[in-house]
């Protein structure tokens, strides 16, 4: 049985530790509610976009956008992985990387190719690591994500997609659904698919363009692309979060549980000592 003094040191290690998990909680706990408002806030956004894509999809006859045909065989795709600049944070990263692989090996045992873009420290070392075609990255994006920066990334992969060198776009991220719980999400994002883009019975009216439709439809296009990009980095940030807050009760919780057995065995420990240091005493003084 270990000595008393090397208890009293684990019980202040574990105590220690039990300290910045909890400041740790409380930190994710206060930057959960700013990501949560700020995703709650994309989401309108990305839902009028998404209408008034639908709506230009079926009035215009004339031009149809890259984004919108589907093309007749799939060979390069293209891999849009959201994941977060640090740890600490559950099974989150492990959870979206899992998906993310799973995918990638059912497109390789149908003859497709992948190159990867990644938003995020973490899965950009995976895939360094796992030796993927890694074609643009973005990491350090803090607290808030920021379009600017998320906007080179995604454009490689607009550019090769128009360029026909890829046929497809996806999308792999985090989704939020509430505190306790986050799903990772595939998704395509481009060419759009029919289910993404609601369609509309009955329609009366004429859009008039200006200067001419295509630019017009060209730069809505781009929009939807990058508020779609946005919003899933919004809901990952919001999962990131939660997920990290969650992970530091329950080790917080843990590092208690951990005090309370130490301090049970140092009491224990204190305890025989302090009859052993009895009997020797009534020991001797029945010897004398």
């Amino acid at each position: 049985m270990a000595g008393g003094k090397e208890i009293r040191s684990k019980i202040k290690s574990v105590q220690n530790t039990q300290k910045i998990t909890r400041a740790m909680e409380m930190v994710a706990a206060s930057k959960m509610r700013k990501a949560q408002e700020r995703m709650k806030a994309a989401r309108p956004y990305g839902e009028r976009i998404r209408n008034v894509t639908a709506h230009l999809a079926q009035s215009l006859q004339d031009y149809s956008h890259p984004f919108l045909v589907k093309r007749d065989t799939v060979k390069r795709v293209g891999l849009i992985v959201v994941s977060t600049d640090k740890g600490l944070c559950g099974g989150l990263n492990t959870n979206v990387l899992r998906a993310a692989v799973n995918q990638m090996k059912s497109w390789q045992q149908a003859g497709i190719e992948t190159q990867v873009s990644t938003i995020g420290g973490k899965g950009f070392g995976f895939f360094q690591r796992m030796g993927a075609k890694v074609v643009s990255h973005v990491a350090g994006l803090g607290d808030t994500p920021h379009l600017d920066k998320l906007i080179g990334p995604v454009k490689v992969l607009v550019d090769a997609y128009i360029a026909g060198e890829i046929d497809q776009i996806h999308i792999v991220y985090t989704r939020f659904i509430n505190t306790m719980k986050q799903e990772a999400t595939v998704e395509q994002l481009v060419p759009i698919p029919a289910d993404r883009i609601k369609p509309v019975a009955q329609h009366t009216w004429e859009y008039l363009y200006e200067p001419a439709a295509q630019p017009v439809v060209d730069d809505l296009m781009v929009r939807y692309l990058d508020a779609m990009v946005y919003q899933a980095v919004a809901e990952n940030m919001a999962s990131e979060q939660s997920a990290r807050m969650v992970a530091m009760k329950a080790a917080s919780d843990n590092a208690g549980t951990v005090i309370g057995e130490l301090k049970l065995v140092y009491n224990k420990t204190r305890q025989a000592a302090i009859t052993k240091e009895l009997s020797e005493i009534v020991a001797g003084a029945a010897a004398v």
